[in-house]
């Protein structure tokens, strides 16, 4: 790393020739008029700018390079330096002080402006303290109108009118010959222009004109890693970089890639044709059309991706561990990433149909969409094997227990790469039970504070009532399935609703409790007004249901019926908490723990 001090004017040429542009992790320039005006002002005063940072290419940058907006020409340039940090800054300079054109920025509301901008000669030099005041943008055919009227206040549009005006054209300032023509226009008008242009080359001028731009300059040899760190800390101000930028800006820049296909390699849209077939097949992976990274995610991709890779090369010998933090994903090759993403597609896509057959089919149901990483991983590496009966069954024992054990709440980094090999292990008839399994533990009274989807426990037991067998109150011909719990809107509703919990002083965490609930469609959810004994004889009517069959229908939902006719709250939230805990039981394949309590 060094530390260098350039010549602004130096630098913005360098932009202008391509010498220095941008990575294409950098995201678009987007600083208002104010801000570039009061960018302005701290130039011509010479104050402290703040480091600007670059990273060295070494004439192959590591990353598809661009050009600062602007500065884009037709032939493309190999730059020296990239750009790290003060993209903002620089282009606001570059555009105002070095272009022939106007600026294209936006007011305080986001509204798009093109401004010219000029500095007030006599504000500059007799009150240097209210500089900001000095700058000033006019639109870009340089006349300025009068708010009420059409009339025209200030028309800046030739030479004579600037002079006049006594506002000099900041986008000459480094073009000495236009420089000295517009002076000699200025101070033909009036003598005493002399002492007063004297008087701002001295003030303004030679401060732009030598101002210094503090530039720290990373070696060529610095990692991916490091950039995507340095980035983070010193762009505190902005949208935090992300490893999918960072691997797009490093696959497009791929020159061997570009050479064999004749066109660079697009990340961003390889992604989005997976995440699209993913989830209009699997609703449950996400909903692109709200956003692309609703549900699963890039990151979640390439981790699946570079959890298979450090996997294959551990068995090669070529790595210590299976891993997928960032230093992992953003050491990923190309080729690597391009062989395993159909893969690990058709891996996720197995996920998904793993999911709904849990009857997990919403993103909102979705318990831990971190534990799909692994999973995925897995698939990918075992293949078909995971479709056999042996090995599916303890596939399906390990989701649960991390679900009802809430085994991925935490860190996830080291689990990832644990449950990877200990699921692959587990494939032996004599291998080791992984720790997400072994570890797992469900307290009874836990039941008693699952109150909303913010658990993955809470929507991991309805997901079971579902499965089990539950049928809808309303839609009751056959049990809930994935088809009909979103055609029929099923959602979570209480099962002694909540007027009637406050009129009969039920405790509220009860009251709220997931023992307090079931799975039911939007048109069965509207009849369960007031008490359940009111309620249940509505329903079977509507249904067009005899009582005595539909009290084997509420039966499905683990419901002792004969709680709910006497609308005795106690024994039908002791009863179903004891059917729940069975479910629970059974899926984790091991019984639920009792808290002990201690002496006070």
């Amino acid at each position: 790393m060094a530390l260098d001090s350039p010549k602004l004017q130096e630098v913005l040429r360098q932009i202008r020739a391509g010498a220095m542009q941008l990575p294409d992790f950098q995201r678009d320039w987007k600083w208002d008029d104010q801000r570039i005006r009061e960018l302005i002002a701290t130039i011509t005063l010479d104050y402290p700018l703040g480091v600007v940072m670059t990273l060295e290419t070494g004439g192959r940058s590591p990353f598809r390079a661009r050009p600062l907006t602007g500065a884009e020409t037709e032939q493309p340039a190999e730059p020296d330096l990239l750009l790290l940090d003060g993209q903002q800054r620089l282009t606001s300079l570059f555009q105002a002080l070095f272009m022939d054109a106007p600026v294209r920025t936006t007011d305080a509301r986001g509204n798009e402006l093109y401004r010219w901008y000029y500095i007030d000669i006599e504000k500059a030099v007799i009150a240097p303290a209210d500089r900001d005041d000095a700058i000033v943008s006019v639109p870009a055919d340089k006349q300025v109108h009068a708010r009420s009227s059409r009339t025209v206040e200030l028309d800046l549009s030739d030479t004579e009118s600037e002079c006049r005006a006594k506002l000099f054209p900041l986008n000459i300032v480094f073009d000495t010959g236009r420089v000295h023509a517009w002076m000699r226009e200025f101070v033909q008008l009036d003598d005493a222009h002399w002492t007063l242009w004297s008087n701002f080359d001295q003030a303004v001028l030679q401060h732009v004109q030598s101002f210094l731009i503090p530039m720290i300059r990373l070696e060529a040899a610095t990692t991916p890693d490091a950039v995507c760190s340095v980035f983070e800390r010193v762009n505190t101000n902005g949208v935090p970089l992300n490893v999918f930028e960072l691997l797009t800006a490093t696959y497009a820049g791929n020159r061997d890639y570009e050479r064999e296909h004749s066109d660079y390699y697009r990340l961003p849209e390889v992604w989005q044709d997976i995440k699209k077939e993913l989830a209009t097949a699997y609703p449950v992976l996400g909903q692109p059309e709200i956003n692309l990274e609703n549900g699963l995610s890039s990151a979640d991709f390439l981790q699946a991706i570079a959890l298979v890779c450090t996997w294959e090369r551990k068995r090669e010998g070529r790595t210590a561990s299976v891993s997928c933090k960032r230093r992992d994903l953003l050491n990923l090759p190309l080729p690597d990433f391009d062989r395993l993403a159909p893969q690990l597609r058709d891996a996720f896509a197995w996920v998904g149909d793993f999911l709904t057959r849990q009857y997990i089919v919403n993103p909102t149901d979705l318990p831990y969409r971190t534990q799909l990483v692994p999973l995925a991983a897995v698939r990918a590496i075992l293949g078909d094997r995971t479709d056999e009966p042996g090995m599916l069954e303890r596939i399906t024992r390990w989701y649960w227990c991390g679900v009802l054990g809430e085994m991925y709440s935490g860190s996830t980094e080291s689990r990832f790469p644990r449950d990877v090999e200990q699921l692959i292990d587990w494939t032996r008839p004599d291998g080791t039970v992984p720790d997400t399994v072994a570890e797992a533990a469900f307290l009874e009274d836990r039941l008693d504070t699952l109150a909303t989807r913010n658990s993955a426990a809470y929507k991991g037991i309805y997901a079971l009532l579902a499965k089990q067998g539950a049928v809808d109150w309303y839609y009751n011909h056959e049990p809930l399935n994935p088809g009909t719990m979103l055609q029929n809107s099923v959602d979570i509703r209480q099962v002694f609703p909540k007027n009637w919990c406050a009129r009969h002083r039920i405790p509220t965490a009860k009251a709220n409790s997931i023992v307090n609930k079931t799975m039911l469609s939007h048109r069965a959810g509207r009849s369960l007004v007031g008490a359940p004994s009111s309620y249940l004889p509505v329903l079977a009517n509507e249904s067009g249901t005899r009582d005595e069959w539909f009290d084997d229908i509420v039966a499905t939902h683990v419901i002792d019926p004969a709680t709910l006719r006497a609308d005795d709250f106690d024994a039908f939230y002791a009863d179903r908490s004891r059917q729940l805990l069975e479910l629970v039981r059974t899926a984790m394949g091991k019984g639920t723990l009792v808290r002990e309590l201690t002496a006070g």
